[in-house]
C-alpha cells in the first residue's frame, strides 16, 4: 500500500501545483514535466499524465506556452514514436487557442512529433487532425492547420497526397484574411514538399491568386514565396512566372508590399541569376531606391552593395550612383544611416577611378552628416575604401574629418574614431602618424567620458603593440608622465591605468625607472580613490620588474596602503600583497 502511495505522490505534486493560484507554481510544475514523467514511467505517462494534461488546457497563455513547448521534446517519455500519438490530442487543444505564440508552439510541436510518428499512425492520427483543424469552425484552428501542411504532405503516402492540397486550395480561398494570410506564410514551404509537377499546375495558380489578394497583408507574406518558388522553379519558369509577380509588387500599393520586395531582393536575384537580374530586376530595385516611403527607401539602400555585386560596375555607376547621391541627402536620418552602414562595401564593386570620382565625396559627406549614428556607420567601414584607393588618397581625404570627428560633442563618434586609430595606424606608418595623429591620441586621455579615457589607454596599448618597444619609450612614456601631476584626480588614475597597460611592452629599465616610481608616488595621493588604484595596478608591474624592485619598492608602499584608514584601499593593497607573495614562492 506503502509503495503504490509513493507511486503515486509524483503525480498528486503535480495536480496540486497545476491547480495552485499561484501562476509560478503553475509554471514550475509544467517545466519539470519530464522529471514527472520519468518518476512515473512510460505506461502510466501516457494513460494518466497526458490525458490530464489535456483536460487542463484552461489555463493562462505562459502556462499553456510552456505546455506546448514541453510536449514537443515528449516523445521519449512516452515509449518512443511508436507511442507519440498519444501527444496529439493536446497539441491539437493549444493548436486552437485564441493566443498566438500558444498557437504557433503548439504547431512547432506537432511539426516535431509527425516528423517522427511511424508511417501508418501517419494516416491514422496526423492526417485526420489535419483536417479537423482545416475544417475548424474557428479560424484559429485552420490558421494552425496551415503550418502543418509541410510535414503531414511529406510523411504522408501518396493517396492522400490529392486530398492534403485540395485542402490547402480551399484555405487560400478562405473568407478570413488571417487564414490567407498563414497560407502566404507556409506556401513556399509547402510547395518544397510538393512533387514538381504540381507545384507548376497547381501551388502555382494558388501563388498568383495569393499575389492579387485584396489584403496587403496576405500579398506582403506572398513576397516572401518569390524567393521560395525562385528556388524551386528551373530558370525559365522562374523567368515567367516568379519574375512579372515580383515587378508587380514593387510598385504594389501598399508600402509594407514593397518594403517587403526591397528586403527579398537580393535573395530574388540570387535564384534567377545576374543576367535576369540585371535586365529585370535592376530596373525595379532603382525605383525601389527612389520610393516616397522612408521605410522602403531604407530597406533598398541596405541591400545596395549586395545587389551591385551581382552586377557590373558600369551598370552600378549608370544606374545606382545617381541613387546614391540623392540618398546621401535624404531628408530621413534613418535612410542616410542605413546608406552609410554599406556605402563603404561599393569600394571593390566600383573600382578605383569610380571609388575616388564619385562614393569618396559621398562618404565625405557622409561623414560631416548632424546625425551621429550616419557618422558612426561610415567610420566603421572605412577599411572597404582603403582596399581599393590606398592609404595616400584616402588619408588626404580622411585626415581633416578624423580630426573633427576626434573632438565630436557626441561621445559614442568620438570612442568609434579610437577604436579605428590603430588600424589606421598601423596604415599610415610611423611618421605620418607621429605628425598627424599622436597629439589626438594623448588629447583622449583627458576627455570628460570615462569610457573615451579608458578607451584611449587600450588604444596606447595597441599602437605601442603595432610600432614597438622603442617607439613607445620616446613618443608615448614621456607624454603620459607629464601629465602625473594633473590637478584633476579622474586624469591622474587615466595616467596610472595607460602605464599599467604600457608596461609589458617598454624596457624593464624604463619601467623601473621611469614609470614605476610615478606608480607608487601617487600612493601619497590624497584621494583615496587614486590610492587603491595603485594598489589594483602594481599587481601588473610585479611579474615583470623582477622580485628585488618588488621587495625594495612595491611591498613597502603596499605594506602602507594596508594600513590605510580606508576600507577599500586595504583591501586591494591586500589583495596585492598576496600577489606579491605568490610571485615570491
Amino acid at each position: 500500500m506503502d509503495h503504490e502511495n509513493d507511486d503515486l505522490y509524483p503525480i498528486a505534486i503535480l495536480i496540486d501545483e497545476l491547480k495552485n493560484e499561484d501562476i509560478q507554481l503553475r509554471l514550475n510544475s509544467i517545466r519539470r514535466l519530464g522529471t514527472i514523467a520519468l518518476a512515473l514511467g512510460e505506461d502510466r505517462t501516457r494513460s494518466e499524465l497526458i490525458p490530464f494534461l489535456h483536460e487542463n488546457t484552461d489555463d493562462e497563455d505562459e502556462v499553456l506556452l510552456a505546455m506546448a513547448e514541453e510536449l514537443g521534446g515528449f516523445t521519449q517519455y512516452v515509449g518512443g514514436p511508436e507511442h507519440a500519438y498519444v501527444l496529439l490530442p493536446p497539441l491539437e487543444t493549444l493548436s486552437m487557442v485564441e493566443e498566438t505564440v500558444v498557437r504557433d508552439k503548439a504547431v512547432e510541436s506537432l511539426g516535431k512529433i509527425g516528423e517522427v510518428l511511424p508511417e501508418p499512425h501517419v494516416v491514422q492520427y496526423l492526417f485526420p487532425l489535419v483536417k479537423r483543424l482545416a475544417s475548424g469552425e474557428w479560424f484559429t484552428s485552420r490558421v494552425s492547420s496551415c503550418g502543418l501542411f509541410p510535414v503531414a504532405y511529406s510523411r504522408a503516402p501518396t493517396s492522400v497526397r490529392t486530398e492534403l492540397r485540395a485542402l490547402f486550395l480551399s484555405l487560400c480561398h478562405d473568407d478570413t484574411p488571417m487564414v490567407r494570410r498563414a497560407t502566404a506564410q507556409h506556401l513556399g514551404k509547402f510547395a518544397a514538399k510538393v512533387e514538381r509537377e504540381y507545384v507548376k499546375s497547381e501551388i502555382m495558380t494558388l501563388f498568383t491568386e495569393l499575389t492579387q489578394d485584396e489584403q496587403d497583408s496576405v500579398r506582403l507574406l506572398a513576397v516572401e514565396g518569390c524567393s521560395a518558388f525562385g528556388k524551386l522553379l528551373e530558370k525559365d519558369d522562374c523567368a515567367a512566372y516568379v519574375l512579372p509577380v515580383v515587378q508587380k509588387f514593387a510598385q504594389d500599393k501598399s508600402w509594407r508590399v514593397r518594403y517587403m520586395v526591397a528586403q527579398q531582393l537580393y535573395d530574388l536575384c540570387e535564384a534567377v541569376g545576374p543576367e535576369l537580374a540585371r535586365t529585370e530586376l535592376f530596373p525595379a530595385y532603382v525605383k525601389l531606391l527612389k520610393d516616397n516611403e522612408a521605410e522602403v527607401r531604407i530597406a533598398a539602400a541596405g541591400k545596395v552593395a549586395q545587389l551591385c555585386k551581382l552586377c557590373n560596375s558600369e551598370l552600378s555607376v549608370q544606374m545606382v550612383m545617381p541613387c546614391v547621391k540623392e540618398l546621401a541627402n535624404d531628408n530621413s536620418q534613418h535612410v542616410r544611416a542605413a546608406l552609410a552602414s554599406v556605402v563603404m562595401a561599393l569600394a571593390p564593386v566600383l573600382g578605383k577611378a569610380a571609388t575616388i570620382d564619385q562614393l569618396v565625396p559621398i562618404f565625405l559627406n557622409l561623414l560631416k552628416d548632424e546625425w551621429p549614428d550616419v557618422r558612426l556607420n561610415i567610420i566603421s567601414k572605412l577599411d572597404h575604401v582603403n582596399q581599393v584607393i590606398g592609404i595616400d588618397l584616402l588619408s588626404q581625404s580622411l585626415l581633416p574629418a578624423i580630426v573633427e570627428l576626434a573632438g565630436d560633442k557626441h561621445w559614442r563618434i568620438r570612442l568609434a574614431i579610437i577604436e579605428y586609430i590603430p588600424l589606421l595606424a598601423s596604415q599610415l606608418g610611423v611618421s605620418f602618424f607621429d605628425e598627424k595623429l599622436g597629439a589626438l591620441c594623448m588629447g583622449w586621455l583627458q576627455d570628460q567620458v570615462y569610457s573615451i579615457r579608458e578607451a584611449a589607454t587600450t588604444n596606447l596599448r595597441r599602437l605601442a603593440e603595432e610600432f614597438g618597444s622603442d617607439w613607445a619609450q620616446t613618443h608615448l612614456v614621456p607624454h603620459i608622465l607629464g601629465m602625473a601631476k594633473n590637478g584633476n584626480y579622474l586624469y591622474r588614475m587615466t595616467v596610472l591605468s595607460a602605464l599599467a597597460r604600457l608596461a609589458p611592452f617598454v624596457s624593464q629599465d624604463v619601467c623601473c625607472n621611469s614609470m614605476l616610481p610615478v606608480v607608487l608616488g601617487a600612493a601619497k595621493d590624497r584621494v583615496p580613490n587614486i590610492k587603491f588604484n595603485v594598489a589594483k595596478l602594481t599587481q601588473s608591474f610585479v611579474p615583470i620588474v623582477g622580485q628585488t624592485i618588488v621587495e625594495s619598492s612595491i611591498r613597502p608602499c603596499l605594506m602602507e596602503l594596508n594600513s590605510d584608514s580606508d576600507t577599500d584601499v586595504r583591501f586591494f593593497a591586500g589583495q596585492a600583497l598576496a600577489v606579491c607573495d605568490t610571485c615570491r614562492g
